[in-house]
């Protein structure tokens, strides 16, 4: 209720962007002081989750997009999430595209982003994990490194560009996930065809030496172009499939239109995404029948809602725009949801 009282007064007057930062900021001095640690979860045998070669302490985790330079990531363990995926890094650090390009569509309970993959670049969050672990070791939550396409690369080079991002970044990364269904790099969604697609994660094996490697993929996709995702993934042994990213979809929305049409391109998340991610999901698990993990992200805002993407075949669920909406202890209580069970 406090949050709400907040987040009305406070955080939905400000740039969505601006807002972010703050919150970020508070964060990481809440876990610098120590603060975030009364939050933590004590780990439960009945949460726990064995994945691709991983131990997770609980199945909900925090998804690309809030911590993009990994500085924050053992505070944000400390709030309740079981695993952390930073990112998206790309090989050539970037700014991202212009601002405004971050906004909230509050009766949606639902985010646009254009962000561009601002990051400061795989060189630099890769030394800053080494030295994130020689400081802190295991008390550190599970870490993903979510690595993208350099916008200055051309689509025909991708390869090679994430083979640079996966070479630095994979031997501090838990696991790697190949990220190319953010529809805000020109052509980067085009690298989900199975023919773009191959050589891509063929390069990224080859670099991970034994990292689990998964790919995240749009909700887009038509269903045939998602079974075929799937059968690439299990042909090249990849750890699993995470689904799904953002939407370019503005169907059935309760914001109204000209609030939406001056958000502007970009991609949709939040609860709109609910039903699509769990029709994905359901594909995938027919399809890949248990041989490769599946990661279920999008529009997931309960407890109950997380439990049934469990339900449903996903290994490990996600989220991130719920918590703008649902408070800082949004993680904590779904994953004490499992820790009932």
């Amino acid at each position: 209720m406090l949050y709400r009282i907040i987040f009305k007064l406070v955080f939905s007057r400000m740039d969505a962007e601006q807002a972010h930062h703050l919150v970020m900021f508070a964060i990481r001095f809440a876990g610098a002081i120590g603060l975030t640690k009364l939050a933590k979860l004590r780990p439960s045998a009945s949460a726990s989750v064995q994945a691709f070669g991983l131990h997770f302490d609980a199945p909900f985790g925090l998804a690309a997009g809030f911590d993009k330079n990994a500085v924050a990531i053992k505070a944000l363990g400390e709030l309740g999430f079981s695993h952390v995926e930073i990112g998206t890094v790309t090989a050539i650090a970037q700014g991202g595209n212009e601002k405004p390009r971050l906004f909230r569509l509050i009766p949606d309970r639902a985010l646009v982003n254009r962000m561009g993959f601002n990051n400061q670049g795989a060189e630099v969050i890769a030394n800053r994990l080494e030295l994130l672990r020689e400081k802190h070791g295991t008390k550190l939550p599970v870490i993903g490194v979510n690595i993208g396409k350099s916008k200055i690369v051309d689509v025909e080079l991708a390869h090679e560009d994430y083979r640079q991002s996966a070479r630095l970044l994979a031997p501090h990364a838990d696991y790697l996930a190949v990220n190319v269904s953010s529809p805000n790099t020109p052509g980067l969604r085009s690298l989900q065809s199975v023919k773009a697609l191959e050589p891509i994660l063929t390069a990224v094996l080859e670099e991970a030496k034994g990292t689990p490697v998964l790919v995240k993929i749009a909700p887009d996709l038509a269903n045939e172009d998602i079974a075929a995702v799937a059968d690439l993934a299990l042909d090249l042994g990849l750890a699993g499939v995470i689904a799904t990213n953002t939407t370019i979809s503005r169907d059935n929305l309760k914001t109204s239109r000209s609030k939406v049409e001056a958000a502007g391109a970009g991609g949709l998340s939040g609860a709109p995404l609910k039903q699509r991610s769990l029709e994905v999901l359901r594909l995938l698990n027919a399809r890949m029948n248990g041989r490769a993990a599946i990661v279920s992200v999008g529009g997931i805002e309960t407890p109950a809602e997380a439990a049934e993407r469990i339900a449903n075949g996903a290994t490990l669920v996600q989220g991130y725009t719920g918590w703008i909406y649902q408070g800082p202890l949004w993680a904590r209580k779904i994953n004490k949801h499992f820790s009932k069970k």
